[in-house]
């Protein structure tokens, strides 16, 4: 076994896959940091990373962000990990003692096998991230896939992914909208800022200079509800009854698209009947928006000659989440905006290059190990059940059967899976691999996840910096980063863009890649054959081979290319969907036992003991989820979270700006300063996402991770989640809040102390 893995390792480094990097060197970098995947360059100055500045094309050299700016204090930080490590001390005592790649992957496949020699391939869970890891290209799934686990979690379950998989059940892709010639822009709650989503919010400026309209649904007064043509400023939670609404406005005034509707939708009498439940008197009670206003918007939108309604995460965080992000593509397809110029385009997979769906070989998990997924059963619209509902019309259109789009359609459900691995329910999961994400704080009831990851045999880590996730690992495996990999960027199969990132220095001795841990690992199990590239470039030259080329012609050619775009394209093959139509009343979610038809499902009630609406999950600009808690230049903008609350909330709770303030929910309390804005909607509290105190390693249990995670807030029991996907209801859950002293593990200079 030992042998056998450094055979493997051997195979890496015999070959040459690098240049050798002048001083003063430039190149090109997808910058991952964040999600938006920015296309930037990177300066690099002996060996190591010097400089990331805006790109020399002058459509990209606008989408730079802070973070980018930041990315060689990352990337040459002290505290990167450098070694393997193995633990010595009790799980989460944060002991360890460094030890040989080689080592760490053979002990890591004998406690694997041994794991699923006991339990099952199926013990084994996966949880990742795939703007961190990037060079991963799916060989997570495909080595789950041979080896029988169904299994998978990430974010994106949360967050775009989920979106992807619910789209596809009414016209079977995730469409992009069209910024550049949309007249209508409607944000359900989605804020991009210059440092935030950057190129969102550099097209969002474009739009309103040629004239676009923007409508903006927000409880807050946020950035871009304060540019916006309308601002409705709907109750946390409520985004399902507004589309009805909206809806009921568009049908009886017969704004729709009545020959679409009439040649491409099936259900429609159907949703009619359903939509004429939500009268504006009743969507204004529900909303708490002037019904006048929801009107004029509806108008506005429906009226528009190209509209769009882009991805928000919002919208995939409620309790009504399958609904109404149901409702976002029905109204794209009722008004005609439907793979149209301006509207939101179909894209299908990038013909010259093969998709991580194909890479994954989702074919090769039997459907017997598909059917032990978590979730499968009570959950199943994101899982492996709906996607082989929709198998067959996706191979008909897309040419072929399994469209995994933002990695997002055939996942397990997370609270699904962190219950199995604490409790043995409905089996036990007893081996957890993390990769590039912050599990612990990532996903709801993080009291649960704890359980969970104390309940386990064996737990890997895959990081750059240790983080409280890897804290509680057996192996933490140190990865390697944008400047130090080669890659081709297609956006997960959501858009046909491929975009050019060049190695630029050489990662750290001990680090490697997440394709590296993947392929090794495959080996060390007897797939080596199923595995054949030796290097990450191997892999570029085969998902390229489709049109003939290698990394290096690509990387010859410039930088990005994309497919001329294609309208309509459902007049050739239809919709790939069970009746080849846009389905209004959904046949999967009948099949499955759901009611066809989006529908408002009311929160959890406020009541005299938690009378706020909390809204979880917003980003600060200086992070992305969980990251760059440690870096002084990021952390120093916004040193410590705040808890916003509206000034006539503030009196009432006799509360000022500055104090230190504690959120309770039945589920769990986090602290952090008070922030009194005016922007915020009264009754509501809105709390920070994914807070953590790096410098407080080693005096405080997992660097502080259970001060002021949101996590620790909301449930994920059934009456919190939305009944098709399991997404807990991030956006207005009850709570309440009082003063309290600052922690005493907080106190001093906190951003030096993070330096």
């Amino acid at each position: 076994m030992k042998s056998a893995a450094k055979k493997v390792r051997s195979k890496e480094v015999q070959k040459p896959i690098g240049k050798v990097f002048m001083s003063g060197e430039t190149k090109y970098s997808v910058c991952t940091i964040c999600d938006i995947g920015c296309q930037l360059r990177t300066e690099a100055e002996d060996g190591k990373v010097k400089r990331v500045i805006a790109h020399d094309n002058p459509m990209l050299a606008n989408n730079i962000c802070f973070k980018g700016v930041a990315a060689p204090s990352i990337h040459n930080h002290p505290d990167r990990l450098r070694k393997p490590l193995k633990r010595v001390g009790e799980r989460g005592e944060d002991k360890w003692e460094e030890i040989s790649y080689e080592q760490a992957m053979t002990e890591i496949a004998e406690r694997l096998k041994k794991v699923v020699a006991e339990y099952g391939p199926e013990s084994l869970a996966v949880s990742t991230s795939g703007w961190n890891t990037q060079t991963t290209h799916a060989t997570d799934r495909r080595f789950m896939n041979l080896l029988g686990s169904p299994n998978w979690i990430s974010g994106v379950s949360l967050c775009a992914g989920n979106t992807a998989a619910v789209n596809k059940l009414t016209y079977g892709w995730f469409p992009m909208g069209d910024f550049g010639n949309a007249n209508c822009i409607v944000l359900f709650g989605h804020n991009p800022r210059k440092h935030s989503w950057t190129p969102i919010f550099n097209q969002l400026n474009a739009a309103r200079k040629r004239g676009a309209k923007i409508i903006v649904l927000d409880p807050r007064v946020s950035d871009q509800a304060e540019d916006s043509d309308l601002h409705l400023r709907l109750r946390a939670g409520t985004d399902a009854a507004m589309c009805l609404g909206w809806l009921k406005v568009i049908f009886d005034e017969q704004l729709y698209d009545e020959t679409f509707v009439r040649d491409w939708c099936v259900g429609f009498e159907e949703l009619k009947a359903r939509v004429d439940e939500y009268p504006l008197e009743r969507v204004e009670e529900i909303t708490g928006v002037d019904r006048e206003l929801i009107a004029e918007a509806a108008r506005m939108y429906a009226s528009a000659d190209g509209a769009i309604i882009p991805w928000t995460p919002i919208t995939d965080m409620q309790i009504s989440s399958t609904s109404a992000i149901r409702l976002h593509s029905i109204l794209r397809a009722v008004t005609g905006n439907l793979d149209v110029v301006g509207g939101e385009s179909l894209g299908g997979f990038n013909q010259s290059y093969i998709p991580e769906s194909e890479i994954a070989l989702h074919e090769e998990l039997p459907m017997e190990q598909k059917a032990k997924q978590l979730g499968f059963d009570d959950h199943p619209a994101y899982t492996y059940r709906a996607a082989e509902m929709l198998k067959d019309p996706t191979e008909q259109v897309w040419g072929y059967p399994y469209a995994d789009i933002v990695m997002g359609c055939h996942m397990a459900n997370p609270s699904n899976v962190f219950r199995a691995m604490a409790s043995g329910d409905p089996y036990p999961v007893k081996a957890f691999f993390v990769l590039g994400n912050n599990a612990l704080m990532s996903y709801p009831n993080q009291h649960q996840i704890l359980k969970a990851m104390m309940n386990q045999d064996l737990i890997v880590a895959h990081e750059i910096f240790m983080t409280p996730t890897a804290m509680l690992a057996d192996y933490v495996l140190p990865g390697d980063v944008f400047t130090e990999r080669n890659h081709i960027a297609d956006g997960w199969s959501w858009t046909t863009r491929l975009s050019l990132s060049q190695k630029v220095v050489e990662p750290p001795e001990g680090a490697t890649s997440t394709f590296q841990f993947w392929h090794d690992l495959a080996h060390l199990f007897g797939f080596g054959n199923r595995f054949p590239w030796d290097t990450l470039e191997d892999l570029l030259d085969h998902r390229l081979s489709r049109s003939g080329r290698t990394f290096a012609d690509f990387e010859a050619a410039g930088f990005m290319e994309m497919q001329t775009p294609e309208y309509r394209k459902y007049r050739k093959k239809g919709f790939a969907t069970p009746s080849g139509k846009v389905e209004l009343s959904s046949s999967v979610l009948e099949d499955l036992g759901f009611d066809p038809l989006p529908y408002y499902r009311e929160g959890p009630a406020l009541s005299e003991q938690y009378p706020y609406a909390v809204f979880s999950g917003v980003r600060e600009d200086p992070f992305f989820q969980t990251g760059q808690r440690n870096i002084p230049e990021l952390r120093n903008r916004c040193p410590l979270p705040s808890i916003f609350i509206h000034p006539e909330d503030a009196e009432k709770e006799s509360l000022c700006e500055g104090d230190w303030v504690k959120i309770q929910t039945a589920h769990g309390e986090v602290t952090a300063q008070l922030a009194v804005q005016a922007s915020m909607k009264q009754g509501h509290l809105r709390v920070p996402h994914g807070w953590w105190y790096p410098e407080l390693r080693g005096k405080v249990e997992l660097a502080g991770a259970f001060l002021s995670s949101d996590a620790v807030l909301c449930s994920d029991n059934d009456e919190f989640l939305d009944h098709e996907q399991g997404i807990p209801h991030f956006k207005g859950y009850p709570g309440r809040i009082i003063k309290v002293e600052k922690p005493a593990e907080l106190e001093g200079d906190t951003p030096a102390a993070a330096s």
